[in-house]
């Protein structure tokens, strides 16, 4: 397929540059490697971007809260960065939830989720699950409708979103009226979930496996529908908007996990992103079409949760 002419420079740079892929690096120098390349993004004037910190069931984690206006009682979205449950924070993302609360006008509510391998499976579950009940029993601080909540995410983070609306479904939990997931992983089997032609295209295949070799504490819980939501009993989850990147290798995942929520009863609209890469959504500043990627689940979010 056409590969956008911004995501071919970025390629191109980036195999002149030298610089080994994250999974040739240590955890550290991957992070920090991942914090420079977002940290050179454009911020989005908004009204409030503020740092809280989130109670979870063993210690308290940070969290940001994003808002247009600081006036009225809105609907909120919870957003986990992506990274491969390694890589990312709230930090890299800020750009992209800042436009998501831009671009509803409702609240966001970026998590710090702990990461592994300092905190492995199902670490980051629990606290993506136990934002969502902080952020309903401290509605009132935050200024948000506790009856109208989405989770959101990409790639990893798009996995958390529907686990922890799984996970909250079953446990009789908050009520979660829409996930929007963005390039979710779904399944940790690559041979399913990878595309071959687009192995290198910001994703590498060996990389992928590095992820879960640093998020899992041992290889069976790669069959965890915690971990693998394409394995998970889906009936019963609130609908959902997939966005896909054309040229991403594991869109496989996105690909499988829609037909896998339409066969279980869930409501799904889809974007899919022509000549995009995985990573692309909210970076408006580098691929102006993303913003048509943003406008589709800012209009999606706005008709179901109003």
């Amino acid at each position: 397929m056409p590969l956008h002419p911004v995501a071919a420079k970025m390629l191109a740079d980036s195999a002149l540059s030298g610089r080994p892929n994250a999974h040739l690096l240590t955890v550290q120098e991957a992070r920090a490697n991942f914090e420079s390349d977002f940290g050179a993004l454009t911020k989005p004037d908004i009204e409030v971007a503020r740092d809280v910190t989130i109670e979870v069931r063993d210690t308290k984690i940070r969290g940001r809260l994003y808002r247009a206006s600081n006036e009225g009682v809105v609907p909120l979205v919870i957003y986990y960065h992506g990274g491969g449950w390694l890589l990312g924070s709230i930090d890299s993302h800020d750009v992209t939830t800042r436009r998501l609360a831009l671009a509803t006008g409702f609240a966001v509510l970026s998590v710090d989720y702990r990461r592994g391998p300092d905190s492995l499976f199902p670490v980051a579950v629990n606290d993506a699950v136990d934002a969502v009940t902080w952020a309903v029993e401290n509605a009132q601080t935050l200024g948000i409708d506790p009856k109208l909540i989405a989770v959101a995410g990409d790639s990893a983070g798009g996995n958390l979103a529907t686990v922890a609306a799984a996970v909250l479904r079953d446990e009789g939990g908050p009520h979660i009226a829409m996930q929007i997931l963005v390039y979710p992983v779904t399944t940790c089997d690559l041979d399913l979930g990878f595309d071959m032609q687009y192995e290198g295209h910001i994703l590498y295949r060996d990389e992928m496996l590095w992820h879960q070799e640093n998020y899992l504490s041992s290889p069976d819980q790669a069959n965890d529908p915690r971990v693998a939501p394409l394995l998970a009993d889906l009936h019963g989850l609130p609908p959902a908007v997939v966005v896909m990147a054309e040229c991403d290798p594991i869109r496989p995942q996105s690909e499988l996990y829609i037909e896998a929520l339409k066969s279980a009863g869930v409501r799904v609209s889809v974007y899919d992103a022509p000549t995009l890469v995985h990573g692309f959504f909210g970076l408006d500043e580098l691929f102006p079409e993303a913003a048509n990627a943003m406008d589709f689940v800012a209009k999606e979010l706005k008709g179901l949760m109003k």
